[in-house]
């Protein structure tokens, strides 16, 4: 395979930004540098006035997802060329095992599916009921499978929601592996209770499914999930953090010394709640997700939280379901099929609302779209840097260069876009994977299958800092003599 040379860009890290071309070939980067030579047959990329980073990660998925009563509508070939094409050139998706299904049943049905990804991917893998198999079965997706993240819904009752004693075995078993835990942190009695309340009211339209989910509800299974990891000894990472009261247990636990991560969707940051009030029912369905998008106040606290450290990643929660999905409860908020996308428009808008309002520099940019995401699930340097040796996913953004983002442009499979009309401007113009280019200037060219999965190790190096942190706080005899 012929080799890529990025030639006149200005390379941007989550650590530093210098100008250097980047040769790459056989799948990896090879040379980062001044004025680099490349063999006859090589693609030369001009980048001249554009930025080279590495291509966005993105920490959380569900392609092709059965969930309540159908089946996301994206595939992992659509889903991944979509993300190319929007600069992400990886992602980890989740493995959701139906309550009593064995683990390695689920393992298999999802790697299969996977097998049509155009670029690289991860698992998650979701406990959703406890016994002795499952206890076996993480044992062996750790050590046989690369998986070091175990999901935990603390929501959706009488399907996949996890109760404590399920999070206490699960936690504990995690923990003994160097696996963290990751959990969707919404009190599922609590919505169970009022969704039942507001029907019984006769509130039936998509307005109820906010009502449903206050912010009170993620913030209590949040600090929940903050104070059992606590107790137990074992990293957490909470996913699609929503609202200001949940980051506030996040950030209250990092200021004690846990470890604890916070993801924020790149919706939960642009939209806000009044779409759900809107009188055309089509619209407000297709913003039905969970946690649902918040009141602007909310919005503000999460860009804080991003410009503090205190949020670590930006991820899509990208699960497709179309208008006549979402149809499916169109007489019942409750059995809307939950799920938006994002996959394609992530990375340009958090680059347009993040690096050019200031809320963001390029470097923390790069953080939390790719690097941070790398460093917590363990697979840095090989994604998230530019550094020689690692995985050539690489793209080249134009900062001038704008687009409106629309539904009828998108490469998603869904009928729908939640940043629709939004102009961006700063834009990826060349995506890199695997040292291959597969989207240049409009031009697609992801291959079917062409997508590698990604084993991460587990994270040793976290639980030997957590129990010499233990081990220093533990109080200590006092000889008396």
């Amino acid at each position: 395979m012929a080799g890529v040379l990025i030639r006149g860009g200005t390379v941007v890290t989550a650590e530093r930004t210098w100008r250097a071309d980047v040769y790459c070939a056989d799948g990896v980067i090879k040379a980062v540098g001044d004025s680099l030579d490349a063999p006859a047959d090589a693609e030369v990329i001009d980048a001249g006035g554009c930025y080279v980073m590495p291509g966005g990660i993105d920490p959380h998925t569900h392609m092709e997802l059965p969930f309540m009563g159908t089946v996301a509508s994206e595939d992992f070939f659509s889903g991944t060329t979509a993300g190319a094409v929007g600069g992400t050139t990886m992602i980890i998706d989740f493995v959701i095992p139906a309550p009593q299904e064995p683990i390695m049943d689920a393992w298999r049905k999802w790697s299969s599916w996977a097998e049509k990804a155009a670029t690289d991917y991860s698992f998650h893998v979701a406990i959703t009921w406890w016994d002795e198999s499952v206890h076996a079965a993480m044992g062996t997706l750790v050590g046989e499978h690369g998986v070091n993240s175990f999901k935990h819904f603390m929501a959706y009752k009488n399907a996949i929601m996890c109760d404590d004693e399920v999070l206490v075995n699960s936690f504990t078993r995690a923990r003994d592996l160097g696996a963290i835990c990751t959990v969707h942190a919404e009190n599922g009695e609590l919505v169970f209770h009022l969704q039942q309340q507001l029907v019984a009211q006769g509130i039936t339209g998509p307005e109820g499914h906010p009502l449903s989910r206050p912010p009170e509800v993620e913030a209590e299974a949040a600090n929940r999930a903050i104070r059992i990891a606590q107790v137990l000894g074992v990293p957490l990472y909470v996913v699609h953090t929503s609202c200001d009261a949940a980051l506030q247990a996040i950030t209250r636990a990092r200021l004690e010394g846990q470890r604890v991560f916070g993801e924020v969707l790149a919706g939960h940051l642009l939209v806000d709640d009044s779409v759900y009030r809107d009188p055309d029912w089509e619209f407000a369905a297709a913003h039905v997700m969970s946690p649902p998008f918040r009141p602007r106040r909310d919005q503000e606290a999460l860009w804080r939280g991003l410009q503090s450290g205190n949020l670590q990643t930006t991820a899509t929660d990208h699960c497709c379901f179309c208008a006549d999905q979402k149809a499916m409860g169109r007489d019942d908020f409750t059995k809307i099929p939950n799920g938006t996308a994002g996959i394609e428009d992530r990375m340009h808008a958090i680059w347009t609302h993040g690096v050019r309002t200031g809320r963001l520099t390029m470097n923390e940019f790069v953080a939390v779209t790719s690097t941070n995401a790398a460093k917590i699930f363990n697979i840095y340097p090989r994604k998230g840097s530019v550094t020689v040796g690692a995985d050539a996913d690489l793209v080249v953004w134009d900062p001038a260069r704008s687009r409106t983002i629309s539904a009828k442009t998108h490469h998603q499979n869904i009928d729908f876009n939640i940043f629709e009309g939004m102009e961006v401007t700063g834009i990826n113009v060349v995506t890199i994977s695997q040292g291959r280019v597969v989207y240049r200037d409009g031009d697609v060219r992801t291959q079917r299958g062409a997508g590698r999965y990604v084993k991460r190790p587990p994270r040793a190096f976290f639980y030997d800092a957590m129990r010499r942190s233990r081990e220093l706080r533990a109080p200590r005899s006092v000889d008396r003599g």
